[in-house]
This record gives structure tokens, C-alpha cells and sequence, in this order.
């Protein structure tokens, strides 16, 4: 018991550890990862606590859990956006790019390290890939606003490209481990074998995203505690269930993350807010772990070698990767050299270093060290400096007024509803004395440090912060209202088209599949929206009917509506219900079918008919 307690005292005390220097590291400009890998440095076998520690199994399996999960959180938080605007060329940094990176390090590694080919193109495989959980933890933690196509690119690569340097590790632990056979080499089933692990991972992904989605949507009543830990234990299944068929679990881990993260659910803020938490507490267990992992007494003899091997990754082999995968694409020079020095190695490439070691390669252990290595270098030079690589090559987007925060409330039923922070944008159609729309009246303005409501302040000034409740297919419309240039004919704001109110309410509600209302009533828009307003209704006001929002834009000299703007939920009819339409097609078809060979039979008849009486 003694030993248990002892154990867990270490391990949370290491945990708290790192969670407090964090706020340190945040002042001085520190990136977070280092810092955690730090401290597991400082309480290892050659720190201040001197815990020895060299299971690399355990360290494999607590980094593969580990990593399973950032993926996973990495991809629900990644917008199916980010792969139209970078599908193309971030997929080919994540596949090319990691074999070229993979073989100039390892040219550089045979002749810095004096080691074999194979044990060359070996080192270069381990470190050939970005650090998913770096780069997001950069990105997001660090608060960088970048480019989209810049930071679409960078996340999609860094969470797609762990599948082919694990394939290139394993493909090259397999030849350096058989070197003394006579009979070593590449043969097809290499291949076979990678195209098995992205075939059945994407596939496996694709269909467990959408298990992870399904399943939530069902458990309604469960207890808010354990809905969020049921979303990411299917997660886990899905990863231990790709690896074990032959896929790759990592990749299937992050395209069921993509898949659900980018499906309707219910309760959205509960998974979120579970695994930003479980996120943070996976990047501090595996980082401390492989700090524990390493001994740095041993790094005396291979620590300038590795330095430099290091330098030629991040100046000369990953910018020459780049450049060479983008030249295809629209990238300006400064987006490719930005894209090349965010090329950060981590928590993966340390894992793949324990590889050698637990495959039978000889001196694996030197491996681990090397990567270690640049590992920290690559951790000093660009993980400290992203920020200023992003300012110096104008990375970034203004900080400018716009959408601050929101909070999602939880509500029964289906009711969604978010509470939504803006600061005014100085241009805005508020702010430059149009009227506010009364349904996105805030609730609540701060200027300066004093708050008002709407009613005691007056007029609404560039850089107001406005509080509001709004629901999710509001936030569009409210973006055009607080926080951009003012742009009155935009449809968003009256409407995709605009018609008279006296059309009968029961013909939109049959239009648009409103069979929640009367379908027989007389009832015209005009009217229906007076009686919904109280009878005293102005432009600008604004309903939300079923799948399509109502906006009254005109009036008439005593208050009647004239003409009534119709705005359509594109969710609502971007994914129509495709057996249902084949269905009506094939139903279609029958009817069509039927009546073709009724007629041809009633001909077939009349024709013999007629024959008959000729003949008589």
C-alpha cells in the first residue's frame, strides 16, 4: 500500500506540477510542452527525484492511449471547411512530404551518425512527421488567429500524417532488425501492408465517427457525468478495434473524431468541455512519462550530432518538403516557409523511438536518445519562436472586433441556445445608427469597465461588448448586425427572396413542410406575423418558422405589412433524404412501367379484336 500511495502522490504531484508552471511558462513565452516535458526530465532517473523508470512498453501504451485521444479531440474541433480549403495539399505534405522528409534526414543520418542506410532512412521515418498534438496545442492553446488556408493546411497535415511515418517506422525497424539475413529487403507485402492500415483505417473511422455520433444522439437521458465519457470510450474502441483488424487506429481515432465532431448532436458542449479537460490531462501524462523515459547522463555522446541533425531537419529537410509538396498549389512564398518552420516534432516522434528498442534493433536505445534530442531542439527553436514566425511573415488576422465567446446552455428538449459575446465593429450597421432588430437586442452591454442595458445607454458605439442569447443558426445574421463592415442588401438580412403579405401562410407551411401548423387556414403571413408581434410589428423583425425564418422589410403608412422576406435553413435541405427520394423515384418508375404495359396490353387486345372480326 505504502508503495501504491507513494505512486500516486508522485503522479499527481508531478501533475499539479505542470499545471501551475504552466501560468509561468504562459509569461515568459514558454512553449507548454516543453514544460511538461521538463519537469518528467527533472523527476527521471538523473533528476531531483531520480525515479527509475525504463518499461518502454508502458511508455508506449500510456503514449498510444494518449495520443488516441488528442486525435480524436483534434479532429472533432476540425470543421469539414478546414478539408475543402486543404484537403489537396495537406494530404500531400502528409503523405509526400513525410516520405521526403523521412529520406533526407536519413541521407543526413548516415553520414553524421556513420550508421547503415537502412538505419538511416530508420531515424528519418521516426522524426518524419508533424506533431499533431503540438501543432494543436500551439495553435489553439497559443491563441494564434491564423490564415485559414495556412491553419487548415497545418491542422489537417499534422493529424493525417502520424499513419505513414508509423507505416515507415515499422517497415524500417522490420529491415534494420533482419540485416543479418542474408534474404532482407523490401518486398509487397510492404505495400499490401500500408495500403491494409490507411484502407481499413479511414474506412473503420468513417464507420466509428458515425457510431460515436449515433450512440450519443440515443442517450438523452443519461446522466450529463457519463454522457461525455460513453462519446469517448466508443472513441477508443473505434481505436483499439482499427489496430486490431489491421488498420490504423490513430487515423481512425482522428477521422471518427472529424465524422462526429461534424455531425448533428445533442448536449455538443458537454463532449467539449469533457475533453478539453481529458485532452490536457493526455498531453501531460505522455509528455511526463517520456520525460521520465529518457536519461539524459547517456546524451553525452551523441548530443551534438543529434543537434545538428536536428538544425538540418528544421532549415533545410522539412522546408525543402514543403516547398516541393506545395509548388502544385496556390501558396505564396511566405505561407510555404511559415507551413515549413511549424513543422514541429513531439510526443510521436519520441513514441516511434521506442520502437527500435522493443523491435530488436541493435542499439536501439541510441535511437531514443537522438530523437529525444531533437526533439528538444525542435521544441526551443520553433516552438518559441511560432509566434514571431507567424507576425514576421504576417500569418495572422487582425484582432478586430467580432464574435468573443460563446456559451452553450443546456436546455430540455431540443431547444438550442447560446450565450453569445460581440465586440461592435466600428463600421457596423449598429454602430453607425441603424436601428437594432428587436430579436437581437442584447441583454447586457459593457463599455469600458460599467455595464448598461439597452434601455439606459443609448446609441451602440464601436467597441461595445454586447451579451445576447441566440441560437446557433442565428449566429450568422448576428455576425452581419455587430461585427461586420455594414452591408444593408446582404440576404442574410431580409432574405433570400422577398414577397407580398398577403400570401396564405398555409402555402409556406406546405412549401416548406411546416405540418406542425394548420394547412388549411386562410390565415395570410402579413397576418400572421401582426398577431405573432402583438400587432405592432417594424422592419427588421424576424421569426423563425420551422426550417425557414420570416423578416418583416416593408410597411405600409398605417402599420400593416406590406412585403415579408423569406430566409431558408440551408441545413435543413443540404442533406435531403436520399432513400426516401430513390424510393419516390423507384415508385415512380413502377407507376410508369405499369401503365406502359397496361396500354400496350389494351392495344395488343383491340388489335386482335379487330383481326377477328376482319376474318369473320
Amino acid at each position: 500500500m505504502e508503495t501504491i500511495n507513494l505512486a500516486i502522490l508522485i503522479g499527481a504531484g508531478l501533475v499539479i506540477l505542470s499545471t501551475l508552471t504552466s501560468l509561468v511558462s504562459q509569461r515568459i513565452g514558454a512553449p507548454l510542452l516543453l514544460v511538461f516535458l521538463g519537469i518528467g526530465l527533472l523527476a527521471g532517473q538523473d533528476g531531483v527525484l531520480g525515479i527509475q523508470f525504463d518499461s518502454g512498453g508502458t511508455a508506449y501504451f500510456i503514449g498510444s492511449l494518449a495520443l488516441a485521444i488528442i486525435l480524436f479531440d483534434s479532429g472533432f474541433e476540425t470543421p469539414l471547411r478546414s478539408y475543402r480549403l486543404a484537403a489537396a495539399p495537406a494530404l500531400t505534405l502528409a503523405t509526400l512530404g513525410v516520405v521526403l522528409t523521412a529520406g533526407l534526414v536519413g541521407v543526413a543520418s548516415h553520414y553524421l551518425f556513420g550508421v547503415s542506410w537502412i538505419e538511416g532512412f530508420l531515424l528519418g521515418s521516426i522524426v518524419a512527421s508533424t506533431d499533431a498534438a503540438a501543432v494543436f496545442f500551439l495553435l489553439r492553446v497559443g491563441g494564434l488567429k491564423l490564415r485559414d488556408k495556412v491553419k487548415a493546411t497545418l491542422e489537417v497535415e499534422s493529424g493525417a500524417n502520424d499513419p505513414m511515418a508509423i507505416f515507415l517506422t515499422a517497415m524500417f525497424v522490420e529491415l534494420a532488425a533482419s540485416q543479418a539475413d542474408p534474404g532482407f529487403g523490401f518486398s509487397a507485402s510492404f505495400i499490401a501492408s500500408f495500403a491494409q492500415q490507411i484502407g481499413l483505417g479511414l474506412i473503420i473511422g468513417i464507420i466509428g465517427g458515425g457510431a460515436v455520433a449515433a450512440l450519443l444522439n440515443r442517450l438523452r437521458n443519461l446522466d450529463p457525468g457519463l454522457f461525455p465519457i460513453a462519446g469517448l470510450a466508443t472513441a477508443l474502441v473505434v481505436f483499439a478495434a482499427s489496430g486490431l483488424l489491421g488498420g490504423s487506429g490513430f487515423l481512425s481515432a482522428y477521422v471518427a473524431g472529424v465524422v462526429a465532431g461534424n455531425r448533428r448532436l445533442i448536449f455538443p458542449h458537454r463532449i467539449r468541455r469533457f475533453q478539453v479537460g481529458m485532452t490536457w490531462l493526455a498531453q501531460i501524462g505522455m509528455f511526463l512519462t517520456l520525460g521520465l523515459l529518457a536519461t539524459p547522463s547517456e546524451f553525452g555522446v551523441i548530443i551534438l550530432p543529434a543537434i545538428a541533425l536536428a538544425i538540418i531537419l528544421i532549415f533545410f529537410a522539412r522546408p525543402l518538403a514543403v516547398w516541393i509538396c506545395l509548388l502544385p498549389f496556390k501558396f505564396k512564398w511566405r505561407e510555404k516557409l511559415f507551413v515549413g518552420w511549424v513543422g514541429l516534432r513531439g510526443a510521436v516522434s519520441i513514441m516511434l523511438a521506442i520502437l527500435p528498442g522493443l523491435g530488436g534493433v541493435q542499439n536501439g536505445d541510441t535511437f531514443f536518445n537522438i530523437v529525444f534530442v531533437m526533439v528538444l531542439a525542435s521544441l526551443l527553436i520553433q516552438g518559441w519562436t511560432i509566434s514571431l514566425a507567424a507576425h514576421l511573415l504576417n500569418m495572422l488576422l487582425p484582432h478586430g472586433p467580432g464574435l468573443l465567446d460563446r456559451i452553450e446552455l443546456e436546455l430540455p428538449g431540443d431547444a438550442e441556445l447560446e450565450l453569445v459575446s460581440y465586440r461592435i465593429h466600428p463600421e457596423s450597421t449598429v454602430a453607425i445608427g441603424e436601428r437594432v432588430p428587436r430579436w437581437a437586442r442584447p441583454v447586457l452591454i459593457m463599455r469600458g469597465s460599467r455595464t448598461y442595458s439597452i434601455h439606459n445607454i443609448g446609441h451602440l458605439q464601436a467597441d461595445d461588448r454586447v451579451y445576447l442569447f441566440a441560437s446557433p443558426r442565428q449566429l450568422e445574421i448576428l455576425d452581419k448586425i455587430y461585427a461586420s463592415p455594414a452591408d444593408l442588401d446582404h440576404p442574410s438580412l431580409y432574405g433570400d427572396f422577398v414577397f407580398g403579405g398577403e400570401v396564405k401562410f398555409s402555402n409556406i407551411a406546405k412549401q416548406y413542410g411546416l405540418t406542425a401548423f394548420n394547412l388549411e387556414s386562410e390565415e395570410t403571413v402579413g397576418e400572421y406575423l401582426e398577431r405573432e408581434f402583438s400587432g405592432e410589428p417594424v422592419v427588421g423583425d424576424r421569426l423563425s418558422v420551422g426550417s425557414v425564418d420570416l423578416v418583416v422589410t416593408a410597411l405600409s403608412e398605417d402599420n400593416v405589412i406590406e412585403t415579408i422576406g423569406l430566409i431558408i435553413d440551408p441545413d435543413s435541405f443540404a442533406r435531403p433524404n436520399i432513400p426516401k427520394v430513390l424510393t419516390n423515384k423507384i415508385r415512380g418508375s413502377i407507376r410508369n412501367i405499369r401503365a406502359r404495359l397496361n396500354a400496350s396490353a389494351s392495344t395488343t387486345a383491340t388489335d386482335d379484336h379487330q383481326s377477328t372480326e376482319a376474318n369473320t
